[in-house]
């Protein structure tokens, strides 16, 4: 029997960078607020993926007015929500005690990367089924260098690769991972897995599925939209 799936997807932060009087998540990307390309996306791979949404505790009453402006088909999609922490592992930690413990698997995926595809959900529903740590990545395209004090270096790119969302882990490993002591230098969940002795597996993710950062990105998000409906 397949495990059950939960998705939690982390919209906590407040959003600054990318401009505009509401944070980035709930901005509208195609007239569909920036987060919920990401709820519509892993409910369109498998509509009994159990989604749990974290939310900055000072925008639920943002997320009421988002949510009761949807589709009605949009609306019948059910969602739970956790509140956010301090910080972004903060917010995960609080995400996944809606995990309940049994035999499952959980994706942890960025609010912000609305073009995540169920395409790219599937690979990694699929390579955490096998290697039970899975990190979606891609090659590095630009020259980079390593700094070093006011010095630097290039290094080779093909040593790189840029690390992505859905992050997707047995849920009983990633849980157990956070619950040891998070460290600063723990930027991602696969970062927190490895701090706890487990291996991580990479598959292939998207180029195609960026981070909204700024306002800027909103447009070309619009754009490759545009470009992959017109295919």
């Amino acid at each position: 029997m397949k495990p059950n799936k939960y998705a939690v997807i982390v919209a906590g932060g407040e959003g600054n960078r990318a401009g505009g009087s509401i944070p980035k998540q709930f901005q509208l990307l195609k007239g569909v607020p920036v987060l919920w390309w990401s709820v519509r996306a892993f409910h369109e791979e498998d509509p009994s993926t159990k989604i749990i949404l974290v939310l900055h505790p000072g925008f639920l009453d943002d997320w009421d007015i988002m949510f009761s402006e949807l589709p009605e088909e949009d609306r019948k999609i059910p969602v739970h929500i956790s509140c956010g922490g301090r910080s972004r592992l903060e917010s995960v930690k609080n995400g996944l005690m809606s995990v309940p413990d049994e035999d499952a698997l959980v994706a942890v995926h960025d609010a912000a990367r609305p073009l995540v595809t169920p395409e790219l959900i599937a690979r990694g529903w699929e390579a955490a089924r096998r290697y039970k740590a899975a990190v979606p990545v891609v090659p590095m395209t630009d020259s980079i260098r390593r700094l070093d004090g006011d010095a630097s270096q290039a290094v080779p790119r093909k040593d790189y690769v840029k690390v992505q969302t859905p992050q997707v882990f047995d849920a009983s490993l990633l849980k157990a991972a956070y619950h040891q002591t998070l460290g600063s230098g723990m930027t991602d969940d696969a970062s927190v897995a490895e701090a706890a002795g487990h291996s991580i597996c990479l598959f292939e993710g998207s180029p195609y599925n960026m981070k909204i950062t700024g306002p800027m990105d909103l447009l070309v998000a619009a754009t490759l939209m545009d470009i992959a409906t017109s295919k």
